[in-house]
């Protein structure tokens, strides 16, 4: 995107959100961003360049519930370009009814929106976890066979937005399925990772060699760019990307290049999965009694041992460079934000009042496709 325009971000206070809107910022694509999320604006050191833009006035924040329908103060504004990240994703962690009714309701209400001020473009962000769970490579052309209440209203979301698309002369959608989602400000699973490498307390369940999906946030601004614009330069209406590293990394591929960013020289332990499995039932049990947080819940373990092997056939196809490896994905990273590397304080969680937490000791490389605090 060449052109500066008037954005929405809707789930725009999240770590996708955030990130997207710096981008925006620092190429001068944007005159004007507004970020509609239920989370105040983030105020972390990597969030330097939103914070100016908040103060100048170039980004706006309002709060806002998508499940709801959008607000009438916002119908006098027509957006060059709506970005779609509303969404909740962590599972275990709601309800099967709460994911269709925050990913439908929302998907709805901003595409009513778009319809109602006349916004010819829309950025929706799926997950690849529509794909459901394969050690077969899977791409754009697979279909995709969901296997959580998550990953079924992501792919009902998508319909929803490709509807909208197909109601008016000229709209255009682009559709990214991302796999896991990292860099500053995540404080997820490779957040996770690093840190537990750091300290000394990683072990592999048996996975050393599952693969895992995911991509570098800035290489996701810049696929977003790329994206539009060859949307604009071939006249495609309706764009589905996935998106990851090329191939997806082995789990064992994201310790070795956490070990050479950090300069450390970890070799984990390897525990057998099944004695990892065989005492995550009891541990949940008495987690649930004692309302005890903790990690090692059965669903969460079978995630360790299986892959998202879920390549980026399409932007292979249309000749995208990829701008980072994992390792100068993990030190580009560290200059940002070390403390997600080195601050005590982001290893912890706090639970819901009432509620112990343990800090996690392993990472659960779920399907999720994006981490964000908005989701």
């Amino acid at each position: 995107m060449n052109t500066a325009g008037s954005f929405i971000i809707f789930g725009g206070t999240g770590f996708i959100g955030t990130h997207l809107a710096q981008h925006f910022l620092r190429e001068n694509q944007a005159r004007h961003i507004l970020l509609v999320d239920l989370a105040e604006p983030r105020n972390d050191s990597y969030a330097g360049l939103l914070q100016e833009g908040l103060r100048s006035g170039r980004v706006e924040f309002m709060r806002w519930d998508v499940r709801k329908p959008i607000p009438a103060e916002l119908r006098s504004m027509t957006p060059d370009l709506i970005i779609n990240l509303a969404a909740i994703h962590r599972e275990p962690g709601h309800k099967p009814s709460e994911y269709f009714e925050t990913n439908l309701h929302g998907a709805e209400n901003v595409c009513a929106y778009a319809s109602a001020v006349g916004c010819p473009r829309m950025v929706f962000t799926s997950s690849i976890s529509p794909y459901g769970i394969s050690e077969e490579p899977k791409d754009e052309d697979s279909l995709p066979v969901p296997e959580t209440p998550y990953g079924s209203s992501k792919l009902a979301a998508e319909k929803i937005h490709l509807a909208w698309q197909v109601e008016g002369p000229g709209r255009k959608l682009l559709i990214l399925r991302p796999g896991v989602v990292f860099g500053p400000g995540e404080g997820g699973n490779v957040t996770r990772l690093i840190q537990s490498l750091v300290r000394g307390y990683f072990l592999y369940m048996g996975n050393k060699t599952v693969r895992k999906a995911g991509g570098y946030v800035k290489e996701l601004c810049s696929v977003l760019d790329f994206a539009l614009e060859h949307q604009d330069r071939d006249d495609e209406a309706v764009t589905l990307l996935n998106f990851s590293m090329d191939p997806p990394p082995a789990l064992a591929t994201y310790v070795s290049a956490v070990n050479e960013v950090t300069g450390i020289e970890r070799s984990p332990w390897n525990v057998p999965r099944f004695l990892l499995l065989g005492i995550s039932y009891p541990v949940e049990a008495v987690a649930r009694f004692l309302r005890i947080k903790q990690p090692i819940s059965p669903v969460r373990v079978r995630k360790l041992f299986r892959s998202t092997f879920v390549y980026p056939k399409r932007l292979r196809e249309l000749g995208y460079a990829w701008k980072f490896s994992l390792a100068s994905a993990l030190r580009d990273w560290k200059q940002d934000f070390p403390e997600d590397f080195l601050s005590e304080s982001s290893l912890g969680s706090t639970g819901k009042r009432g509620e112990r937490t343990i800090e996690p000791i392993i990472p659960d490389y779920a399907v999720h496709g994006h981490n964000s605090r908005s989701e």
